[in-house]
């Protein structure tokens, strides 16, 4: 299977301080893969580096081209990207905040096409924020707000979708439709590529990235019993990784420290 983003020898510094060390990377085209592990363990810096979005050493490719090569209208054509906290304008409307994502496919002093109307609608009404449109950003809460910026990267019907934190803010039904959503989009073609915390959310990925210390410990399919220990030892244990109905679910194993003084 063709890889949609690679890596090789991937480093990373964060002023003086490094947060990845050589990571090799395939990701394949068309699956979507997680990306879980402690907090400070590398994850948001790696999204963000494949992304191209922070200086990096080593060789990151898109579709077998060298990220340094391509111009920044390329970069949009063929990757959206939804960040973690992103820093918003709260007065801009909601249907001004997804028309962002067809910016690339306007080039320059374009004007809004046809297709790109229809694509900015399809994307509200897929993330429930269509009845939004005529608000801004500020009327809404920090939930709603996501939805909208998800509705942004889809938008853009780029080929490749990095998450970072997608389901913050979000309450537990719309995290399910936020799942639906990742699952149609694979179901297109789309290589989605998302950090997650919530573990049991992200067995339901293709495959998954475990990182630890700035490295790839392990990456395989969710469902396979090594992805599932990894997990577990990058988190000391304290969780496990079990069957029920058909689907897989994560139970804590022990009280942490600071319970266990209480």
């Amino acid at each position: 299977m063709k890889p949609a983003l690679e890596s090789q020898a991937l480093g990373l510094m964060l002023g003086q301080r490094a947060v990845l060390y050589g990571v090799d990377l395939r990701i394949p085209a068309g699956r979507w893969t997680c990306v879980v592990g402690p907090n400070g363990a590398g994850k948001s810096s790696l999204l963000k580096a494949l992304a191209g979005l922070l200086p990096f050493s080593g060789e990151v490719r898109w579709h077998g081209q060298d990220l340094k090569n391509l111009d920044r209208r390329q970069r949009g054509l063929q990757l959206s990207w939804l960040g973690q906290g992103e820093a918003t304008t709260l007065d801009l409307r909601v249907w001004d905040v997804a028309m962002l994502g067809r910016l690339p496919h306007q080039g320059w002093w374009g004007t809004p096409t046809a297709q790109d109307e229809q694509m900015c609608e399809a994307a509200l009404k897929a993330t429930q924020a269509w009845d939004w449109r005529e608000r801004t950003l500020g009327e809404l809460s920090g939930g709603e707000r996501q939805r909208v910026l998800l509705a942004r990267a889809m938008a853009a019907n780029a080929s490749i979708m990095l998450m970072d934190e997608p389901l913050a803010n979000l309450d537990p039904p719309h995290q399910v439709d936020w799942l639906e959503q990742v699952h149609c989009l694979r179901a297109q073609g789309t290589t989605v590529v998302s950090v997650l915390h919530e573990i049991g959310m992200a067995l339901h990925a293709d495959d998954i990235i475990v990182m630890d210390q700035g490295r790839i410990v392990h990456h395989g399919a969710c469902e396979d019993e090594a992805t599932h220990r990894a997990i577990e030892a990058v988190f000391d244990q304290r969780i496990r990784i079990c069957p029920l109905d058909g689907q897989w679910v994560v139970l804590p194993t022990a009280l942490g420290p600071v319970a266990q003084r209480l």
